[in-house]
């Protein structure tokens, strides 16, 4: 279970260093979704993109903007900055992890990707 919680982590991370390479930096991640309950993975997360991570009050908050939206589209809001105002937050993970232990980390995930990818089939 670890592994599959910090394999999900270490994505992130590379879409993040991706994004910052085209020059996007931000400064907190939200997220969503069933792993926003557990909380080590979250703080896994902020650890290893060295920012911090939000979850909402509402888990399922794509569900929820799909709902905004045809609110929106309704007339029930003026326009996307009253949802955004909507968003609640239950809980911010604060990055602990020094920067030289998570390139150290990062560089030991990026090692067992490339064995993965390089491995010949006998």
């Amino acid at each position: 279970m670890r592994a599959g919680l910090e394999s999900v982590g270490w994505q992130t991370a590379d879409l993040m260093r991706a994004m910052a390479a085209d020059g996007i930096r931000p400064k907190e991640l939200k997220v969503d979704g069933g792993m926003v309950a557990n909380a080590w993975f979250l703080q896994f997360l902020a650890d290893v993109l060295g920012v911090p991570v939000e979850r909402p009050s509402v888990a399922e908050t794509t569900a929820l903007g799909a709902a905004y939206l045809a609110g929106l589209a309704a007339g029930v809001y003026a326009g996307t900055d009253e949802i955004a105002r909507l968003w609640r937050g239950a809980g911010r993970f604060e990055p602990a992890l020094a920067s030289a232990d998570r390139e150290k980390l990062h560089a030991g995930w990026r090692n067992a990707v490339a064995r993965v990818l390089t491995r010949k089939e006998s």
